[in-house]
């Protein structure tokens, strides 16, 4: 097979489909909402922590914008930080939802493949966030449990689904 057919039907393996960027940006923005809803139930149903988890997260998350002095003690409902923390998730959300999204497109992902890539998606971020990020930002290892690994693998696999959804009516 000489150079030219070799890599046109490297071509044909991979459907090389665009990035749908509203898509994949939906999709984030619904993914951070159905992982944060699942780690609240999850907390809710396992610890009798709620709502000063909520609170502690919250600051962890506000830290990166505020500073660390917003940490907690106590950890307690402050709106400023609550908006820090919903813009920092949301903000961060959509850049995965982009970096999903265009792997799923590049590598012409069903339905059932992009499920299982989101929930490998899911774990890696969890590594990423709970230990790679916490070089720059320590104060989350304190989220490091399995609620906030399930809450990851539940991000992965909304994003996926939610995007292989978007991506179809668009």
């Amino acid at each position: 097979m000489n150079d030219f057919h070799r890599d046109e039907w490297l071509q044909s393996q991979f459907l090389h489909m665009p990035l749908n960027w509203s898509a994949a940006i939906g999709a984030g923005i619904v993914a951070g909402v159905v992982a944060t809803g699942a780690q609240v139930v999850l907390w809710w149903s396992f610890t009798d922590a709620l709502p000063a988890i909520l609170f502690r997260d919250a600051r962890l998350a506000a830290a990166i914008l505020m500073g660390p002095e917003v940490l907690p003690p106590p950890a307690t409902f402050d709106w400023q930080v609550m908006a820090a923390a919903t813009f920092i998730h949301f903000a961060i959300s959509m850049a995965y939802g982009l970096i999903l999204g265009w792997l799923i497109s590049h590598f012409g992902m069903g339905t059932g493949f992009s499920l299982l890539a989101g929930s490998i998606y899911g774990l890696t971020l969890y590594v990423i966030n709970m230990y790679g990020v916490t070089f720059v930002f320590p104060w989350f290892s304190a989220a490091r449990d399995w609620i906030t690994v399930v809450a990851h693998v539940v991000f992965g696999i909304s994003l996926a689904w939610t995007y292989k959804a978007l991506s179809k009516t668009q």
